[in-house]
């Protein structure tokens, strides 16, 4: 009985560490939920949020209010947030906060204004699509869709097996796809939300498909976890596959106003710059070593910014001086996710640790607060439009809006 008791005992130990080692290392590398869809995660199509499912009561210190919307259904709501703390930041600007929910199970992963294209060709209207914000919800296969005006939310489904990561909004006007379930590039009419897929080449293997970007000349550029980087001809629809140098960890990845393409890579804490005619990459090694950039964005003047998972940075690297320029994000155990950087050259970055967003002014060096009301929201992407910020929330089921510039009043 004893030896029976002790052989238990030595399993329990065996496992508890090996489960506490593998939480460890992922917590660590930093993406160990973009590799794999969590199974709890579900998803009914006619489920409706309800008007009780969140509680804003412990959040009454900063002001933050619910408000209901024009006639819709009534178990859907938007939450209009304001913070009196934050209702005015440095530039006397206004600021608001709204938290769109959307369909529960939707794990929304990185959102795209449908007006946030680089340009746009004269077939497009861009008016059909003001109030339109697409999401990929990765949990359930799909597109999501957002009016913004009255809330409402739509999804369109990708195909089997389907796990977005990313979508931007192209020259066309469609939003773009990086589908690491399908291991493909999709493209949806943003009109008759018709779904293109463009398979990766046989051979190349799984992927992990996770952002994409035009260049100038309407190229698609997208990274891959796996360790590659590829680019898509829309008007022909090949795709080039290129190895990346050092390996796994290709992330985020953006264009300068100039058209060079940059990409982050996670794993192998470096950013490449990419040669757009040829595909060959140079490796920029940044100050600190080991530090996971993980989302990179340009400013107008074509300066890189970059999120600094593992060391809690932010990271600009200027390619006319051929420099590189640190700060730490405030707080003690800062996560910075995303980044993106605004009309005004505002650098915008979510931070995991404070479960906020912070807004860097380059002209002073300052780092602005701003807290998210709903706990735990995990925004793994930033983008917006002139006047508005949009992050969405992975790990609450809703979409993050913060307007500046805006005078608005709650009763």
């Amino acid at each position: 009985m004893t030896n029976y008791l002790t052989i238990i005992i030595t399993l329990f130990v065996v496992i508890f560490s090996v489960s506490l080692l593998n939480t460890s290392l992922q917590m660590s590398l930093g993406y160990h939920e973009e590799k794999q869809i969590d199974d709890s995660f579900y998803y009914n199509r006619d489920a409706q949020i309800k008007s009780n499912q969140s509680s804003f009561s412990n959040y009454r210190e900063y002001g933050y209010h619910s408000i209901s919307l024009p006639p819709r259904e009534d178990s859907q709501r938007i939450l209009f947030l304001q913070s009196n703390n934050l209702s005015t930041n440095s530039d006397n600007q206004n600021i608001t906060l709204r938290e769109y929910p959307v369909p529960e199970g939707s794990r929304p992963h990185d959102v795209a204004p449908a007006t946030s294209m680089l340009y746009a060709t004269n077939n497009v209207s861009k008016n059909m699509l003001t109030d339109v914000i697409w999401y990929t919800a990765q949990a359930t296969g799909e597109l999501g869709k957002l009016n913004a005006t009255t809330g409402a939310t739509s999804h369109i489904f990708l195909g089997n097996g389907s796990a977005p990561h990313g979508v931007i909004v192209g020259p066309d006007g469609a939003p773009w796809i990086t589908d690491g379930g399908l291991n493909a590039i999709v493209r949806v009419d943003p009109y008759t939300e018709n779904v293109t897929v463009y398979p990766l080449p046989q051979g190349v293997g799984y992927a992990n498909l996770n952002t994409a970007t035009f260049d100038n000349n309407g190229t698609l550029w997208f990274t891959g976890q796996s360790g590659i980087y590829g680019r898509l001809f829309p008007s022909t629809g090949n795709i080039e596959i290129f190895e990346a140098p050092k390996g796994a960890g290709p992330y985020g990845i953006t264009t300068t106003p100039n058209g060079s393409v940059y990409y982050a890579s996670l794993a192998g804490s470096y950013v490449g710059r990419i040669d757009t005619t040829t595909g060959e990459v140079t490796v920029l090694e940044l100050p600190t070593p080991d530090q996971g950039a993980r989302r990179v964005w340009s400013d107008s003047d074509g300066k890189i910014w970059v999120s600094e998972w593992n060391v809690g940075k932010l990271g600009m690297y200027n390619p006319q001086m051929d420099l590189w320029k640190e700060w730490k994000l405030p707080g003690s155990i800062p996560k910075p996710y995303a980044v993106y950087v605004d009309t005004d050259d505002k650098v915008w970055i979510s931070d995991f640790g404070s479960n906020s967003i912070y807004r860097f002014d380059p002209l002073n060096e300052s780092f602005k607060k701003f807290d998210i009301p709903s706990p735990g929201a995990n925004i793994r992407q930033i983008l917006g439009v002139e006047s508005e910020i949009w992050g969405a929330e992975s790990g609450t089921e809703r979409l993050l809006l913060i307007k500046t510039n805006e005078s608005h009043s709650i009763d």
